[in-house]
């Protein structure tokens, strides 16, 4: 028994370590991606603590020697790249923490099985399906991709955001629920279009259809194949998903957390008063626009089958009913609830250190 338990136990940090081991594999194949990381949590760190130029010489790693600190000034003058910088640390963290949860609704959007299956039992079968044939790092398969996506399209969300409500937007006056609606459409919709070409290679890597080696081997053998059409295909139903359900969380999230007293909202309990506001917030956008994360995935994975929004919307009828524009909703809704209220809760106790509220 007690030699069980200590295989138990073996295998259980085997299965930890393949998926350290896994994650650090897909991070090493986007290297510039990972300096440009490591340059944003620095910038962050000189940021947050108004470092001086003497104890910047003396911490900055050998490979930063030469960096510009006339371009650190600048950025630290600047709210725009503050508030870039503060959502691209927490898109960082929201990425690698639920990635399984997206490469198994990607998965569930994919199968021919019957929608019966696209619940919980269905997760739990997708779950089982990844772990028994590529083990448990399998779940982190299409990492790079996602954070080429993910890192710097939530920096680029939150940079717009801020920009549009302020230049918008009475400075010091709550967002109004009309306000937050079009700002959030507003803001996805720039970084959803700028990002479109890692969100189509980000969909193809996690699913079974393709199987690329690689984000640069995928972005080559797209375009050489399909053209430019290739590396866009999908936007539309991609902007239909994205920008009402920005706009939908960010008018949930504003008016819940201003019901919230000023004491909770401001004070210790603020990152859980946030958290909280995030998942309400997530759930409800989530479940309103699945629909047009099941179009975008078919449209993105078979462009040679459909060429138009109006085809995959009569496909998905036809074959499955209504249910099937909600296949894959509860690892959607688990993945951008979460994704959602951590980004925003980390993104909120960042922007109030960096002194932008």
């Amino acid at each position: 028994m007690a030699e069980d338990a200590s295989n138990g136990r073996a295998s259980i940090t085997s299965s930890l370590e393949g998926v350290c081991n896994s994650v650090l594999s897909e991070l090493s194949a986007c290297n510039t991606l990972s300096e440009t990381l490591e340059d944003t949590l620095l910038v962050g760190n000189i940021l947050e603590s108004s470092l001086h130029e003497s104890y910047i010489a003396e911490h900055l790693p050998t490979r930063r020697s030469q960096v510009d600190l006339g371009h650190l000034a600048f950025i630290n003058q600047s709210p725009v790249l503050k508030s870039f910088v503060a959502g691209s640390l927490s898109g960082t963290c929201s990425t690698i923490l639920f990635q399984p949860l997206d490469l198994v609704k990607t998965r569930l959007q994919t199968r021919s099985l019957p929608v019966s299956g696209g619940g919980a039992d269905g997760m739990l079968a997708i779950f089982e399906q990844v772990v028994r044939r590529d083990n448990i790092q399998g779940l982190w398969r299409g990492m790079a991709p996602s954070m080429y996506r993910c890192v710097p399209g939530v920096g680029l969300y939150f940079s717009s955001l801020h920009s549009l409500k302020t230049a918008l937007c009475e400075e010091g006056r709550p967002l109004g629920a009309v306000q937050a609606v079009l700002l959030g459409v507003a803001a996805r919709t720039i970084s959803g279009v700028t990002m479109i070409p890692m969100t189509v290679v980000k969909t193809r890597y996690e699913s079974d259809v393709y199987r690329y080696r690689g984000v640069v081997e995928a972005v080559r053998t797209i375009y050489s194949k399909e053209g430019a059409r290739g590396l866009t295909c999908g936007l539309l139903p991609t902007l239909l998903r994205d920008a009402p359900f920005s706009g939908l969380y960010l008018m949930f999230y504003t008016q819940i957390k201003y019901k919230i007293p000023e004491d909770y909202r401001e004070g210790p309990l603020s990152s859980a008063c946030h958290f909280s506001c995030g998942v309400i917030s997530g759930l409800l956008a989530s479940a309103i626009t699945q629909p047009f994360d099941v179009v975008k995935t078919k449209m993105q994975l078979y462009p040679d089958k459909f060429s138009s929004l109006l085809q995959v919307v009569i496909y998905v009828r036809k074959k499955y009913g209504y249910k099937g524009y909600f296949k894959g909703l509860v690892p959607r809704m688990l993945r951008r609830t979460l994704m959602a209220a951590m980004a925003w809760t980390v993104y909120e106790n960042m922007m109030q250190t960096l002194k932008l509220k």
